[in-house]
């Protein structure tokens, strides 16, 4: 449940941050090179907790795992257990919806997609598997205002669960090309689709 840094030679292992869950996605922001990750956060405690979420990873930050969420929420099967931790909880950046499960996040910064695309980042949700009500299947923006999270995103690519509930894909990964067209695989239905802007 941490992010580890090496050297380019591969010595100088050390801890980077920890309480991470499950950092699924890495991926480095291209002007700030903030350094972010897609969580999948604890199951156990009901259909709407905890958030997943995107966050930027700083250097010897804590994001609550095991102990706690969100800040200084705590686990209630585990947080009487770490006291001296409260307060030293770094809260994420973007909170996703619980179980949406993300994979995967690519910034984009080609000129392809129309400008409200540009400088922001996509993030391939799996997609729930014990909610009762099925969430995630699908690929999301996350919104940016000058190079800054809002702490908004909103649906980009969906579809993934027909009207009768059946799922036929679910997004893992997101990459972006050299033309600026998005790929996303789905481990589900075994293909990598591909996302062109083709209008003016």
């Amino acid at each position: 449940a941490d992010v580890l840094a090496f050297k380019p030679d591969g010595s100088g292992l050390r801890v980077f941050a920890t309480g991470l869950r499950n950092c699924s996605g890495l991926s480095v922001q291209p002007d700030s090179s903030a350094l972010w990750c897609v969580v999948n956060e604890r199951d156990g405690l009901g259909d709407d907790l905890p958030p997943d979420y995107a966050t930027t990873i700083g250097d010897g930050k804590f994001y609550g795992w095991p102990w706690y969420y969100i800040g200084d929420h705590e686990d209630p099967q585990r947080g009487k257990e770490r006291p001296d931790l409260k307060g030293q909880v770094t809260v994420p950046d973007v909170l996703l919806q619980p179980h949406s499960a993300p994979l995967g996040i690519a910034f984009y910064n080609s000129s392809h997609y129309p400008a409200k695309y540009r400088d922001g980042a996509f993030v391939a949700m799996h997609g729930s598997w014990n909610r009762a009500k099925r969430t995630g299947y699908k690929v999301v923006r996350l919104v940016f205002d000058n190079g800054r999270p809002t702490g908004e995103y909103e649906d980009f690519l969906t579809g993934f669960v027909g009207e009768d509930d059946a799922v036929w894909g679910r997004p893992s990964g997101v990459a972006v090309t050299k033309a600026g067209d998005l790929l996303v695989s789905d481990d589900l239905g075994g293909v990598i689709w591909r996302v062109r802007y083709v209008g003016g």
